[in-house]
């Protein structure tokens, strides 16, 4: 997924709904796109079901060259409502570490994965789950991919096993 020769990586914002029609036309017209997506996991009549997300909603990266012709069609693509750009006249790319971090954290599907930075002591924030945007320690990393993390529920400490994708490492 990394951009050609010559192309950077900009943002687009999308319209309500328009992630898949903007995907669609965006490679019908030669545009390479790039949407992280990351599991979002619950429990519904009993069963944990896992669904597929967009990291960033609402957005797309979209890779092109802004020396080249025709990149202006952009803004007019079905399900895109304008590329995010300080200056319409010379886009600025997005920082080219940026993205490939983003992408090298991102499987075959971009789903994206768990920092692999991950160590006992860290203090996490829970992305997706029961406990969603809950604070905690890692206890323990425990084979495959689950983490024992502490965190304070209901005035206790708990010790707590969650997915490693479903968290994000606070600095």
């Amino acid at each position: 997924m990394p951009a050609s020769e010559g192309k950077n990586w900009f943002v687009a914002q999308l319209k309500p709904q328009g992630l898949k029609r903007a995907e669609e036309n965006l490679a019908r017209q030669g545009f390479e796109s790039f949407c992280p997506k990351r599991l979002e996991s619950r429990v519904q009549g009993g069963r944990r079901l896992s669904k597929q997300r967009p990291l960033f909603p609402g957005y797309l990266f979209v890779s092109f060259n802004p020396s080249a012709q025709g990149w202006t069609a952009i803004n007019g693509t079905r399900g895109v409502s304008r590329l995010l750009l300080v200056d319409p006249r010379t886009p600025t790319p997005l920082p080219p570490e940026f993205m490939a971090g983003l992408m090298a954290r991102c499987d075959e599907q971009g789903v994206i994965g768990a920092p692999p930075d991950l160590d006992v002591g860290d203090t996490i924030r829970v992305v997706s789950g029961a406990f969603a945007d809950t604070i905690a320690r890692i206890e323990t990393l425990q084979d495959g991919e689950r983490l024992q993390i502490l965190m304070d529920l209901m005035g206790r400490q708990s010790r707590v096993s969650v997915a490693r994708h479903s968290v994000e490492k606070l600095h």
